[in-house]
């Protein structure tokens, strides 16, 4: 029972913080498991790709992921229901007082105030996602927002080629700029396959 508590309430904080959409719970995934010892920060790096692969906000895909990894089925519904249930309560509320939130001057500030910090976290995931997938670098944040790097000693040349090709198929081969997301991750997974079986 501890367990499904304690699922439960990372991510009933996660979902009540982490404001911005998906990629802003990551910096919170990444203290989840250095603080729980749930998954390894290569593990969620992992989730994080299986995680934007499957159709569902990111977030969600997440949190359901993380619990079903830790306690199975159960696990990923308790994590799911933690991590929706401040978005809902929040818009019940808002829904309720609609009218007296719509031309509020201290919600618009409010508001206005949370556009940087979600930047900030959007743009932390980014940081983060970068030196550990390409540049093999541990992102130590346990204490502070940024304690210290810890480099491998090496750098994914396999994945700074790949992230290379899909900057240029993405934004300047007329042919492929405008095709769907959806065929850069078929294209990136069968890359992935191919290396793993090529041993590359």
């Amino acid at each position: 029972m501890t367990i499904y508590l304690r699922l439960f309430w990372e991510f009933f904080k996660t979902g009540l913080f982490a404001i911005g959409g998906g990629m802003a719970t990551l910096p919170f995934l990444h203290d989840i498991g250095e603080t729980t010892g749930w998954y390894t920060q290569a593990q969620l790096m992992n989730m994080l790709a299986v995680s934007e692969s499957t159709p569902g906000p990111i977030g969600i895909n997440m949190a359901t992921y993380v619990g079903f990894t830790v306690a199975g089925v159960p696990g990923a519904v308790i994590a799911t229901v933690g991590e929706v249930t401040p978005s809902i309560v929040i818009i019940l509320i808002i829904a309720a007082l609609l009218k007296s939130f719509r031309e509020n001057r201290y919600v618009d500030a409010g508001f206005y105030g949370l556009r940087p910090a979600s930047t900030g976290l959007i743009g932390a995931s980014c940081v983060t996602v970068i030196l550990e997938v390409l540049l093999c670098t541990q992102v130590v944040t346990t204490g502070s927002l940024l304690n210290g790097l810890s480099w491998a000693g090496a750098v994914s040349v396999q994945g700074l080629i790949l992230a290379a090709v899909l900057l240029v198929l993405t934004n300047w081969v007329k042919p492929t700029k405008g095709l769907h997301p959806i065929f850069f991750i078929l294209f990136s997974a069968v890359v992935g396959v191919v290396f793993h079986f090529a041993g590359v």
